[in-house]
């Protein structure tokens, strides 16, 4: 037999007893949310000191009982869309191969914390991270995924900023492989 049609547009969900539908907000309070999610703050301002040329010194470890390749590197950042954004373009040299790669960088207003994208010519893949900025050890430090090429799968991801002075950074990444983060 056939079951009756209904108008799925017609059904009526079933409302909790205790939950009252949410009152839609005034016009002035919907305007002070948009305006305060998308004016760049105290954090837009740190990530605009990223902003400049940098020589990058490099080290990649390919394995924990070798030491480091080191390579250098130039890391080009800059602002996007009013300071909301910062974009990096990074060009060197990786495993005697020419290697650039490009940044994005947020802070998400709503959130209350940063997050970042990376890709380069390694790989087709893109790393999103998502961090919160430690005022106390004046450190960045986001987490993600990445593809592991080797396998194909996701593995986790950690990298840590943070300034030194005014003319030094310090970025490290770390990946975690067989429940072991590494450098």
């Amino acid at each position: 037999t056939d079951a009756p049609k209904t108008d799925s547009a017609k059904t009526e969900q079933p409302v909790a007893k205790d939950e009252a539908p949410a009152a839609m907000p005034d016009s002035a309070t919907m305007m002070k949310a948009w305006q305060d999610f998308a004016t760049p703050g105290d954090m837009h301002k740190w990530m605009e000191k990223t902003n400049g040329t940098w020589e990058a010194e490099v080290s990649n470890w390919m394995s924990a009982d070798a030491p480091p390749m080191k390579s250098k590197a130039v890391n080009v950042q800059s602002s996007a869309m009013g300071g909301r954004y910062v974009i990096g373009k990074f060009t060197g040299t990786m495993m005697g191969q020419p290697f650039e790669g490009m940044s994005t960088m947020g802070y998400d207003n709503g959130k209350k914390m940063f997050t970042s994208t990376w890709m380069d010519n390694m790989g087709t893949g893109i790393m999103y991270l998502k961090g919160k900025y430690d005022e106390k050890t004046k450190t960045l430090t986001s987490s993600g995924k990445m593809v592991d090429a080797m396998t194909g799968k996701e593995i986790n991801v950690k990298e840590t900023f943070m300034f030194v002075d005014d003319n030094t950074q310090i970025m490290e990444m770390f990946e975690t492989r067989d429940g072991k983060e590494r450098k």
